[in-house]
């Protein structure tokens, strides 16, 4: 089972490192991660193996958006079936 998380907002120090250490703290396994930086606005999508998540997938999603927060991002979490369908031409 895999998800994408994308985070946008004003780049400051930690950004990947806050999300990567929440999907750590979960047994969370990043497979592939793109990030850019414009000027001062940060954004990042990553692609994550949940398939070994010692939580349930609403458990995660809250975590991950609430250190978000704490950072001063939005973080989305969607489920990668999802997020293909939403983006299909």
């Amino acid at each position: 089972m895999r998800v994408v998380i994308s985070v946008i907002g004003k780049d400051r120090p930690g950004i990947v490192a806050g999300i990567a250490n929440v999907l750590a703290k979960h047994n969370a396994n990043i497979l592939d991660i793109s990030q850019t930086i414009m000027q001062d606005l940060f954004t990042m999508i990553m692609l994550v193996d949940i398939s070994n998540i010692d939580v349930d997938f609403s458990k995660l999603k809250e975590e991950l958006e609430k250190t978000g927060k704490e950072l001063g991002v939005e973080v989305i979490v969607q489920h990668e079936d999802i997020f293909k369908y939403m983006h299909r031409i």
